[in-house]
């Protein structure tokens, strides 16, 4: 007996089959003849109910949509209202304010880092160019430039800026390659 009692006293949901199998039980043939005839006739009824609901709904849906026809209301003004009172309420609430003093903190420190960064690049650069290694390579540079404005320019060794010997280099070629066709020609014609 308290086998029975406690499988009927079971506080555990239904498993998946269980369910199948309670949705397939035929509960009618447990009802008597007077119960199915009652349950019929408030099933019938239940359903005219709901389609009587439906209607009602129905126009009382369009009596608003008159309504706010007549008093100038469409759909964009109440979605701009509607929008406009979330963000007012979004703003106002604290979530937004912490979150926006957090970001807000946030942005300053990160300005704060660039600038820092920057600056620290800037000083590596600038020690970087009174390093002897970059004032070596500037020197091996500044040769370089002297020889080829030497061999291309001429006798002119008075240094000058990078955009001067490369602007002379540049008319010094166009000189050579230009002349180079003349000269040829001069030399056929000699012959």
């Amino acid at each position: 007996m308290e086998a029975q009692a406690q499988g009927l006293l079971e506080t555990e949901p239904l498993q998946g089959r269980d369910e199948d199998a309670v949705a397939s039980a035929d509960f009618s043939s447990m009802l008597s003849e007077e119960e199915k005839e009652e349950l019929k006739a408030e099933l019938v009824q239940l359903e005219d109910e709901i389609t009587t609901l439906r209607q009602v709904l129905s126009a009382k849906e369009r009596h608003l949509v008159e309504i706010k026809q007549k008093l100038g209301m469409n759909l964009m003004n109440e979605l701009k209202q509607n929008f406009s009172k979330s963000w007012h309420d979004m703003q106002t609430s604290t979530a937004y304010k912490k979150t926006h003093e957090t970001l807000s903190h946030a942005g300053q420190k990160a300005t704060a880092a660039f600038s820092n960064v920057g600056t620290a690049i800037s000083k590596k650069f600038g020690d970087m160019r009174n390093s002897p290694t970059f004032k070596s390579f500037e020197e091996r540079v500044e040769t370089t430039v002297t020889s080829l404005k030497t061999k291309v320019g001429g006798s002119n060794h008075s240094g000058g800026s990078f955009e001067e010997v490369l602007s002379s280099t540049a008319h010094a070629s166009a000189q050579s390659s230009a002349g180079g066709p003349r000269r040829a020609e001069e030399e056929e014609l000699q012959c």
